[in-house]
Protein backbone atom coordinates (compact mmCIF):
# COMPACT_ATOMS: atom_id res chain seq x y z
CA UNK A 1 0.00 0.00 0.00
CA UNK A 2 1.40 3.39 -1.03
CA UNK A 3 1.87 5.93 1.77
CA UNK A 4 0.82 9.46 0.88
CA UNK A 5 2.74 12.11 2.76
CA UNK A 6 1.37 15.54 3.55
CA UNK A 7 2.53 18.20 1.05
CA UNK A 8 3.30 20.43 4.05
CA UNK A 9 6.03 18.10 5.35
CA UNK A 10 8.53 19.74 3.00
CA UNK A 11 8.26 22.99 5.00
CA UNK A 12 9.22 21.47 8.37
CA UNK A 13 12.12 23.10 10.21
CA UNK A 14 14.64 20.44 11.26
CA UNK A 15 17.47 20.92 13.73
CA UNK A 16 20.83 19.92 12.33
CA UNK A 17 22.99 21.14 15.23
CA UNK A 18 21.50 21.85 18.66
CA UNK A 19 22.81 25.13 20.08
CA UNK A 20 21.76 27.33 22.98
CA UNK A 21 23.06 30.70 24.12
CA UNK A 22 22.05 31.99 27.57
CA UNK A 23 18.98 29.78 27.46
CA UNK A 24 17.97 30.90 23.96
CA UNK A 25 17.62 28.25 21.26
CA UNK A 26 19.91 29.23 18.35
CA UNK A 27 20.09 25.78 16.78
CA UNK A 28 21.48 25.45 13.27
CA UNK A 29 18.56 24.24 11.14
CA UNK A 30 17.91 23.28 7.54
CA UNK A 31 16.71 26.86 7.00
CA UNK A 32 20.01 28.17 8.35
CA UNK A 33 21.90 25.79 6.09
CA UNK A 34 20.20 26.99 2.92
CA UNK A 35 20.65 30.64 3.88
CA UNK A 36 24.38 29.93 4.26
CA UNK A 37 24.40 28.11 0.92
CA UNK A 38 22.57 30.99 -0.78
CA UNK A 39 25.03 33.53 0.63
CA UNK A 40 28.01 31.41 -0.41
CA UNK A 41 26.63 30.99 -3.94
CA UNK A 42 26.04 34.73 -4.30
CA UNK A 43 29.58 35.49 -3.18
CA UNK A 44 31.00 32.81 -5.48
CA UNK A 45 29.04 33.96 -8.54
CA UNK A 46 29.82 37.65 -8.04
CA UNK A 47 33.48 36.97 -7.26
CA UNK A 48 33.93 34.76 -10.33
CA UNK A 49 32.18 37.31 -12.54
CA UNK A 50 34.20 40.32 -11.38
CA UNK A 51 37.68 38.95 -10.67
CA UNK A 52 38.67 39.40 -14.31
CA UNK A 53 36.93 42.49 -15.61
CA UNK A 54 37.12 42.64 -19.39
CA UNK A 55 35.97 45.16 -21.95
CA UNK A 56 34.25 42.30 -23.77
CA UNK A 57 32.56 40.54 -20.82
CA UNK A 58 32.23 36.81 -20.55
CA UNK A 59 29.02 35.01 -19.63
CA UNK A 60 29.38 35.37 -15.85
CA UNK A 61 30.40 39.02 -16.04
CA UNK A 62 27.54 39.70 -18.46
CA UNK A 63 25.02 38.16 -16.04
CA UNK A 64 26.38 40.16 -13.09
CA UNK A 65 26.35 43.41 -15.05
CA UNK A 66 22.82 42.73 -16.31
CA UNK A 67 21.55 42.13 -12.77
CA UNK A 68 23.32 45.28 -11.57
CA UNK A 69 21.80 47.35 -14.40
CA UNK A 70 18.31 46.02 -13.70
CA UNK A 71 18.50 46.99 -10.03
CA UNK A 72 20.06 50.37 -10.79
CA UNK A 73 17.44 51.33 -13.38
CA UNK A 74 14.65 50.07 -11.10
CA UNK A 75 15.85 52.25 -8.23
CA UNK A 76 16.19 55.34 -10.41
CA UNK A 77 12.74 54.85 -11.94
CA UNK A 78 11.01 54.26 -8.61
CA UNK A 79 12.97 56.20 -6.00
CA UNK A 80 15.02 58.65 -8.04
CA UNK A 81 18.78 59.28 -8.32
CA UNK A 82 19.11 60.00 -4.58
CA UNK A 83 18.36 56.36 -3.84
CA UNK A 84 21.62 55.15 -5.42
CA UNK A 85 23.49 55.25 -2.12
CA UNK A 86 21.28 52.37 -1.00
CA UNK A 87 22.04 50.30 -4.10
CA UNK A 88 24.34 47.81 -2.29
CA UNK A 89 21.53 46.97 0.12
CA UNK A 90 18.83 46.68 -2.55
CA UNK A 91 21.08 44.58 -4.81
CA UNK A 92 22.01 42.27 -1.91
CA UNK A 93 18.35 41.94 -0.92
CA UNK A 94 17.31 40.98 -4.45
CA UNK A 95 20.14 38.47 -4.87
CA UNK A 96 19.48 36.89 -1.46
CA UNK A 97 15.74 36.37 -2.04
CA UNK A 98 16.29 35.24 -5.62
CA UNK A 99 18.88 32.67 -4.53
CA UNK A 100 16.65 31.31 -1.75
CA UNK A 101 13.69 31.05 -4.13
CA UNK A 102 15.68 29.28 -6.85
CA UNK A 103 17.34 26.91 -4.40
CA UNK A 104 13.89 25.97 -3.14
CA UNK A 105 12.85 25.07 -6.69
CA UNK A 106 15.40 22.25 -6.75
CA UNK A 107 13.84 18.90 -5.72
CA UNK A 108 14.68 17.65 -2.20
CA UNK A 109 15.91 21.05 -1.04
CA UNK A 110 14.31 23.46 1.42
CA UNK A 111 12.43 26.67 0.58
CA UNK A 112 13.44 29.20 3.24
CA UNK A 113 11.13 31.91 1.88
CA UNK A 114 8.10 29.67 2.43
CA UNK A 115 8.31 30.51 6.15
CA UNK A 116 6.59 33.67 7.33
CA UNK A 117 9.09 34.01 10.19
CA UNK A 118 11.89 34.55 7.66
CA UNK A 119 10.04 36.85 5.26
CA UNK A 120 8.43 38.87 8.05
CA UNK A 121 11.82 39.37 9.71
CA UNK A 122 13.18 40.83 6.46
CA UNK A 123 10.04 42.90 5.91
CA UNK A 124 9.95 44.37 9.43
CA UNK A 125 13.63 45.30 9.27
CA UNK A 126 13.01 47.06 5.95
CA UNK A 127 9.95 48.79 7.39
CA UNK A 128 11.81 50.04 10.47
CA UNK A 129 14.84 51.11 8.44
CA UNK A 130 12.74 53.06 5.94
CA UNK A 131 10.71 54.69 8.72
CA UNK A 132 13.82 55.77 10.61
CA UNK A 133 15.31 57.08 7.36
CA UNK A 134 12.18 59.09 6.66
CA UNK A 135 12.26 60.78 10.07
CA UNK A 136 16.02 61.34 9.80
CA UNK A 137 15.65 63.11 6.45
CA UNK A 138 12.42 65.02 7.04
CA UNK A 139 11.84 65.11 10.78
CA UNK A 140 8.18 65.34 11.77
CA UNK A 141 7.33 66.41 8.22
CA UNK A 142 7.55 62.71 7.37
CA UNK A 143 4.10 62.38 8.95
CA UNK A 144 2.76 64.36 5.98
CA UNK A 145 2.91 61.02 4.19
CA UNK A 146 -0.28 60.11 6.05
CA UNK A 147 -2.22 63.12 4.73
CA UNK A 148 -2.33 63.70 0.96
CA UNK A 149 -2.13 67.32 -0.15
CA UNK A 150 -5.44 69.03 -0.84
CA UNK A 151 -7.41 66.81 1.52
CA UNK A 152 -10.52 68.55 2.95
CA UNK A 153 -10.27 69.18 6.68
CA UNK A 154 -13.42 67.18 7.39
CA UNK A 155 -11.97 64.11 5.69
CA UNK A 156 -8.50 64.49 7.19
CA UNK A 157 -9.06 62.33 10.34
CA UNK A 158 -10.55 59.47 8.29
CA UNK A 159 -7.80 59.57 5.66
CA UNK A 160 -5.07 59.72 8.30
CA UNK A 161 -6.42 56.57 9.93
CA UNK A 162 -6.68 54.79 6.56
CA UNK A 163 -3.16 55.83 5.51
CA UNK A 164 -1.75 54.87 8.93
CA UNK A 165 -3.34 51.43 8.72
CA UNK A 166 -1.99 50.95 5.20
CA UNK A 167 1.46 52.11 6.30
CA UNK A 168 1.60 49.77 9.30
CA UNK A 169 0.36 46.87 7.15
CA UNK A 170 3.34 47.16 4.80
CA UNK A 171 5.56 44.55 6.48
CA UNK A 172 2.63 42.14 6.76
CA UNK A 173 1.61 42.37 3.11
CA UNK A 174 5.23 42.31 1.95
CA UNK A 175 6.03 39.12 3.85
CA UNK A 176 2.76 37.26 3.26
CA UNK A 177 2.90 37.88 -0.50
CA UNK A 178 6.28 36.18 -0.82
CA UNK A 179 5.54 33.33 1.58
CA UNK A 180 2.11 32.53 0.11
CA UNK A 181 3.38 32.40 -3.46
CA UNK A 182 6.36 30.18 -2.67
CA UNK A 183 4.36 27.84 -0.43
CA UNK A 184 1.40 27.49 -2.81
CA UNK A 185 3.60 26.58 -5.75
CA UNK A 186 5.48 23.91 -3.84
CA UNK A 187 2.27 22.39 -2.46
CA UNK A 188 0.83 22.09 -5.97
CA UNK A 189 4.05 20.49 -7.23
CA UNK A 190 3.99 17.99 -4.35
CA UNK A 191 0.37 17.06 -5.05
CA UNK A 192 1.04 16.57 -8.76
CA UNK A 193 4.17 14.52 -7.98
CA UNK A 194 2.09 12.22 -5.78
CA UNK A 195 0.01 11.30 -8.84
CA UNK A 196 3.14 9.82 -10.41
CA UNK A 197 3.62 7.43 -7.48
CA UNK A 198 -0.03 6.38 -7.03
CA UNK A 199 -1.38 6.74 -10.56
CA UNK A 200 0.56 3.92 -12.13
CA UNK A 201 1.33 3.91 -15.85
CA UNK A 202 -1.92 5.68 -16.75
CA UNK A 203 -1.32 8.62 -14.44
CA UNK A 204 2.44 8.80 -14.94
CA UNK A 205 2.67 10.44 -18.37
CA UNK A 206 0.12 13.29 -17.91
CA UNK A 207 1.34 13.92 -14.35
CA UNK A 208 4.98 14.05 -15.48
CA UNK A 209 4.19 16.47 -18.34
CA UNK A 210 2.14 18.71 -16.04
CA UNK A 211 4.83 18.54 -13.35
CA UNK A 212 7.50 19.61 -15.83
CA UNK A 213 5.41 22.56 -16.98
CA UNK A 214 4.64 23.61 -13.42
CA UNK A 215 8.31 23.35 -12.47
CA UNK A 216 9.16 25.85 -15.19
CA UNK A 217 6.36 28.10 -14.00
CA UNK A 218 7.62 27.78 -10.43
CA UNK A 219 11.05 29.05 -11.49
CA UNK A 220 9.36 32.01 -13.17
CA UNK A 221 7.41 32.72 -9.97
CA UNK A 222 10.61 32.49 -7.92
CA UNK A 223 12.26 35.19 -10.04
CA UNK A 224 9.10 37.31 -10.20
CA UNK A 225 8.52 37.28 -6.44
CA UNK A 226 12.12 38.32 -5.74
CA UNK A 227 11.65 41.18 -8.20
CA UNK A 228 8.29 42.25 -6.69
CA UNK A 229 9.71 42.20 -3.15
CA UNK A 230 12.56 44.44 -4.32
CA UNK A 231 10.25 46.78 -6.26
CA UNK A 232 8.04 47.31 -3.21
CA UNK A 233 11.10 47.93 -1.05
CA UNK A 234 12.19 50.61 -3.54
CA UNK A 235 8.69 52.13 -3.40
CA UNK A 236 8.87 52.37 0.39
CA UNK A 237 12.37 53.82 0.07
CA UNK A 238 11.01 56.41 -2.34
CA UNK A 239 8.46 57.56 0.24
CA UNK A 240 11.23 58.01 2.81
CA UNK A 241 13.50 59.94 0.43
CA UNK A 242 11.08 61.96 -1.66
CA UNK A 243 8.12 62.21 0.76
CA UNK A 244 5.26 61.66 -1.65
Amino acid sequence: MTTIHSPLEQFQIKRLIDLTCFGVDISFTNASLFMVIATALICLVLWSSTRKRMLMPGKMQLIAEALHDVIESMMIDIAGPRSQRFKPFIFSLFMFILSLNLLGAIPYTFTVTSHIAVTFCMAILIFLGVTLLGFALHGLHYLELLLPKGTPILLAPVLVMIELFAYLARPISLSIRLTANMMAGHVVLKLIASLITIGGVIGFIPAFVLLTMLQGFEIFVAVLQAYIFTVLTCAYLSDAINLH
